[in-house]
């Protein structure tokens, strides 16, 4: 895998020339700190803030090292905590598997939405934010979103791994049928069971506290915390007809199907996904005249 490429970086930028050089052609963008410093989050949003405001509000907490199932979307929470006693260990920042994601913090405080108003460049239908949790070391499998919204992620406090990799390499990165997953383990892959992945391009970078980034629609990404913190993401409508027609079929029918199919047929529908993606990357290669 080829992680060379070079993501664009600015410290600023208005709303036409977001929307005319990023949003339209739907190319990725690192912003570093303009967006968050213009609001009180910056200076607010620490872990002994979070735990006055949600501190007694009990959450679903996700174990990496629980992970029940790589070839769907249909995982629940592992153990439940207090959000007071999560933020502690995202504090301690010693490493760990613990994580929290989707997290509507507006929902139980509507008045944290003032402190970090949707952006400019983000406006939109949608207004919803949610709040993403990782303690030390924690890692986000591969994926994409799942309506292919365009997403706004702003790291708030603690550094981030990310690896981000275009849709136009959803066969060679083993895409699992009906879902928005990849196969391949990120965290050390295994180029030999995986041959395909040697011809994958993408951005490999490091996101400091304040920095946001643009991911447009059904951009792969993979995500490490290098230290224990948390972001905030906005999301905002796909921009093409395709990725809205997909978007909605993926929460809608493709959702339903594997549900049922998990249920009914687990085992058999787990090993058809499995074969389905790794005769998807056999395809790709071969369209480009490579082999195994």
């Amino acid at each position: 895998m080829d992680l060379s490429l070079k993501i664009d970086t600015v410290e600023d930028i208005s709303v036409e020339d977001f929307k005319k050089n990023y949003l339209v052609p739907q190319k990725p963008l690192l912003i570093k700190g303009g967006i968050i410093k213009k609001t009180p989050a910056f200076t607010k949003w620490s872990v002994d803030f979070f735990k006055e405001q949600l501190g007694n509000l009990e959450v679903d907490i996700y174990d990496n090292a629980k992970i029940k199932s790589k070839t769907t979307a249909l995982t629940g929470g592992d153990l439940k905590m207090k959000f007071g006693d999560f933020m502690d260990v995202i504090k301690e920042n010693k490493p760990t598997t613990l994580r929290m994601f989707l997290f509507n913090g507006f929902k139980h405080k509507p008045e944290l939405q003032n402190d970090f108003p949707k952006p400019p460049i983000f406006a939109g239908l949608i207004n919803i934010g949610f709040l993403f949790f990782g303690g030390n070391s924690t890692s986000v499998r591969m994926h994409f979103d799942i309506d292919h919204s365009n997403v706004l992620m702003t790291q708030i406090k603690g550094r981030k791994k990310v690896i981000l990799i275009s849709p136009e390499y959803n066969d060679l990165i083993y895409k699992i049928p009906n879902n928005t997953f990849s196969l391949v383990d990120f965290d050390k892959i295994d180029y030999e069971k995986y041959p395909a992945m040697k011809y994958v391009k993408g951005y490999e970078f490091v996101m400091d506290d304040g920095d946001s980034l643009f991911m447009p629609s059904a951009y792969w990404h993979f995500n490490v915390y290098v230290d224990g913190g948390y972001a905030l993401s906005y999301r905002k409508m796909a921009h093409s007809f395709a990725d809205k027609y997909n978007g909605f079929m993926n929460v809608t029918f493709r959702l339903l199907l594997d549900k049922f199919m998990t249920k009914v047929a687990k085992e058999k529908w787990t090993q058809m996904k499995i074969d389905g993606a790794m005769r998807n990357a056999e395809r790709a290669m071969q369209r480009l005249g490579v082999k195994a």
